[in-house]
């Protein structure tokens, strides 16, 4: 039987995916599913929200690690292997988090704190949408 929680957590991850489509979206589309707040930005905290219910819809057996096939289309081998601090070959959530601030950091070029609709769409900013969707 499948828990309240993770029925819940399953609903805002299909969300979440819904609502981050293609790199080619429109400003609007970037942002609604990450900006909690509709402040047409998306802060580091509002990233690490999505980023928990990513992380709880895609660790299919709920062991509280992801591996390489969990992770699949979000990283490569490589990019697994550099965000995997203990080298066991899963991200547990905490190392997942790390990684999600990490590639946040990367996007925010100005280090304001927040993320516009044309950091999202930068490298950087495509590449941690990779790991929110």
């Amino acid at each position: 039987m499948i828990s309240r929680r993770r029925a819940i957590l399953a609903a805002i991850g299909t969300m979440l995916a819904g609502s981050v489509p293609g790199w080619a979206a429109s400003d609007y589309e970037l942002l609604k599913g990450l900006d909690r707040d509709r402040d047409g930005t998306v802060d580091l905290d509002e990233a690490t929200k999505a980023a928990r219910a990513v992380f709880e819809m895609i660790d299919r057996d709920g062991d509280g690690v992801l591996t390489r096939h969990e992770l699949s289309g979000r990283l490569s081998v490589r990019e697994l292997r550099a965000a995997d601090p203990d080298h066991d070959g899963t991200l547990s959530e905490g190392e997942y988090l790390a990684l999600v601030a990490a590639r946040f950091q990367a996007a925010d070029g100005d280090a304001d704190g927040t993320l516009t609709a044309a950091k999202l769409r930068s490298k950087a900013g495509r590449a941690l949408l990779r790991l929110l969707k």
